[in-house]
């Protein structure tokens, strides 16, 4: 059999594959596998370095598959390939990471061929994609680390971060907003590192795009900057190939390669239509697609002798040559930059190096105090120091979030000077939660930031990170009512409750500069699980910690920092952010009342879950059914820890425009009203 015949033997694999599995699943979408397996087939077996042995190498090209729906390309090739398994502590397991009884069972309970690629799950899988737009704006995330990674790492005559990134896109993600943002942000920066393959099919799941989508594609992104390139057929691999060369080829600008193709292409009578696109073609139409093919028209997920070895000739035998001349790069360049090469190994598993939390500021007591973004700049510009690999910026607001990285060396990260460690995002915050996804799964601890009350423009990649199980950090600033004349439109209410309602996201808001620490303390640490700071834009008091707990407990997610004498109290004021040190204020004046009165600091929900239950009893006696709970936010969640007994101070309507005093007294975050409600509480008893 010729090298052509076996092209197009793989590629007729893949679409069978892709039909036999949707078939049998009775659900998904076979129309793009089966238009798009050449390129697919073209990318992973013509062009990737990529080592199925080893698909976490760290110089590996990347592939994103955006249109995340067609995800029996990416569980075809990935078994094609022979892709190993890895688990979370990055030991190579030597079993498939997608075998056939996996494709046999796509989209069924456990098995490794879910309906949309999964990143924790599946090996190979470079990151979790399916809500449209995700994939190509994380992909600009992957291409920002890789240019990062290069500027720091790489040497005169070792090229240790030299990688590609490849995504895979159609209509639904050139329609949705964050892939516009990060086309913009990518272009100019001049990503020449980063391939988006757009696949011009024509077709959504309404039916043809032009009802609503009419735009010159082209013209939209050489405005972006981007190198615009075109394939007539999406069959011609050959021309593809062309095409991607033309890409690595090309300096200072990413590249936008628009496929021309057709849903369903190789079906003879279900060409164009959306049925192909998302539902399963039935039996009588993959028998006659089967036979124009020249296959077996009975055969079931049939992978044809030959098909293996031919990936094992292409992609096997490439990326297995690439990672071991990497391999021996890297030997000779650990002999040379020693402590490079130990950086890089500490990043790829995701530690931090020795001394990462040393000269963290300790804010002596100050009854004035300062904003916990401003306590958050200080740590930040610290820990940027200390962890060579953690850098970010903000949507365009870093000198208010004071995320500016102001040390000497930081640098800004732009088009000439990619070793810079503030990044600028433009007022962009979708496409920057993505963008920060993307830097860490390439293993660098990045951070984003905005105002609290723009997370709702990043809330969908921030709950990808949870669902990735990445370390990611978002920094939100202006809590709550403290820029009060901006109103209700800039206070978030429902935001903080709406975040811990995310599995698997740690949700912090510390109360005073000394928690702002402790939480970053607590964070870093984190290897699997993003997480949220939430910050004050006015001055906290900050607490006299010898007369008061130490900070430190806050990395238990909650503590009692203030107590009744003999810590036997009658009533529990819970606290958040801003509104710890009010409580703490409305116990000083129980206590001079004669009231036994708790405070307990909660900076996270989360935290405070997962210790042990002597721990929270200790915390929150059960014993005590008198509790208070004060935070700025929607009181919803919090019966959980006040119990039917207890009262929330909290917000039930949206805010208001007006200075923060004014807003406090209106909305009940005095001191006064905060213990009359306790001893309310008490008297009911």
């Amino acid at each position: 059999m010729t090298n052509q015949e076996l092209d197009q033997l793989a590629i007729n694999t893949i679409r069978t594959l892709s039909m036999d599995a949707v078939q049998q699943a009775k659900s998904g979408h076979p129309g793009t596998p089966m238009a798009l397996a050449p390129l697919v087939y073209t990318i992973w077996n013509r062009v990737m370095h990529f080592d199925p042995l080893d698909p976490i190498w760290p110089n590996r090209d990347r592939f994103v598959l955006s249109n995340g729906h067609a995800s029996m390309l990416l569980w075809s090739v990935l078994h094609l390939t022979g892709t190993r398994a890895v688990n979370a502590e990055y030991e190579r397991l030597g079993r498939p990471s997608v075998s056939l009884d996996d494709i046999r069972h796509f989209r069924q309970l456990d098995s490794k061929a879910p309906g949309h690629p999964e990143y924790h799950w599946v090996s190979g899988v470079e990151t979790t994609t399916g809500p449209l737009g995700q994939g190509v704006a994380v992909s600009v995330g992957m291409a920002i680390a890789q240019k990062w990674l290069a500027r720091r790492y790489n040497r005169p005559g070792f090229d240790v971060f030299d990688y590609h990134i490849y995504a895979v896109c159609g209509d639904g993600c050139m329609m949705e907003g964050v892939a516009s943002e990060a086309a913009s942000l990518a272009g100019h920066l001049g990503l020449d590192n980063l391939c988006w393959v757009y696949d011009n099919n024509h077709i959504t799941i309404e039916g043809n795009t032009s009802i609503t989508f009419t735009e010159d594609i082209a013209a939209r992104f050489l405005g972006y900057g981007w190198n615009v390139l075109r394939v007539g057929d999406a069959n011609d691999i050959d021309r593809i190939e062309h095409a991607l060369e033309v890409f690595r080829q090309t300096k200072g600008r990413p590249t936008f390669l628009i496929l021309d193709s057709h849903i369903g292409y190789g079906s003879p009578h279900r060409q164009d239509t959306a049925e192909a696109h998302g539902e399963p073609l039935g039996d009588d139409e993959i028998r006659l697609v089967k036979r124009a093919y020249g296959w077996p028209e009975d055969a079931k997920f049939l992978v044809p002798d030959g098909v293996r070895e031919h990936f094992a000739a292409g992609v096997g035998a490439r990326g297995a040559e690439a990672r071991r001349r990497w391999t021996e790069l890297l030997a000779a360049y650990r002999a040379k930059y020693p402590e490079l090469a130990t950086e890089i190994d500490q990043m790829q598993r995701r530690e931090l190096p020795a001394g990462w939390d040393r000269n963290l500021p300790v804010f002596p007591a100050d009854p004035k105090g300062i904003a916990g973004r401003d306590a958050s700049g200080k740590a930040l510009n610290v820990l940027a120091q200390n962890i060579p690999w953690f850098l970010g910026g903000s949507a365009d607001l870093g000198p208010s979030n004071k995320t500016t990285l102001k040390y000497e060396g930081a640098g800004d990260f732009q088009a000439d000077t990619p070793g810079g460690k503030n990044l600028h995002f433009g007022i962009r915050e979708h496409a920057m939660a993505a963008i920060v996804n993307g830097m860490s799964l390439s293993k660098l601890r990045p951070f984003g930031a905005t105002f609290f009350i723009f997370s709702d423009y990043a809330r969908p990649a921030i709950r990808l990170s949870a669902l990735m199980e990445l370390p990611t950090l978002f920094i939100f600033t202006h809590d709550a009512m403290g820029d009060g004349e901006d109103g209700p439109t800039h206070q978030p209410v429902e935001h903080l409750v709406s975040l811990r309602a995310i599995p698997g996201l740690v949700v912090l808001r510390p109360g005073d500069a000394n928690e702002v620490v402790e939480c970053y303390r607590t964070i870093m640490q984190l290897r699997h699980q993003p997480a949220v700071m939430v910050l004050s834009r006015q001055p906290l008091p900050t607490l006299d910690r010898s007369k008061y707990a130490p900070a430190s407990g806050a990395a238990r997610g909650a503590y009692v920092l203030a107590d009744a004498p003999g810590g036997k109290p009658e009533v529990i004021l819970i606290a958040t952010g801003s509104e710890v040190s009010l409580a703490v204020e409305a116990h000083e004046q129980l206590l001079a009342e004669g009231v036994r009165s708790r405070v307990v600091s909660m900076p996270s929900w989360d935290i405070f879950d997962r210790q042990p239950p002597a721990y929270r009893d200790g915390v929150l006696p059960p014993s005590v059914k008198a509790r208070v709970a004060v935070e700025q936010g929607s009181t919803l969640g919090w019966d959980r820890y006040v119990g039917a007994s207890g009262r929330v101070v909290g917000m039930k309507t949206f805010g208001a425009s007006a200075p923060l005093k004014e807003l406090q007294k209106k909305y009940g975050f005095e001191p006064n009203r905060v213990a009359a409600t306790a001893k309310e509480l008490l008297e009911k008893k």
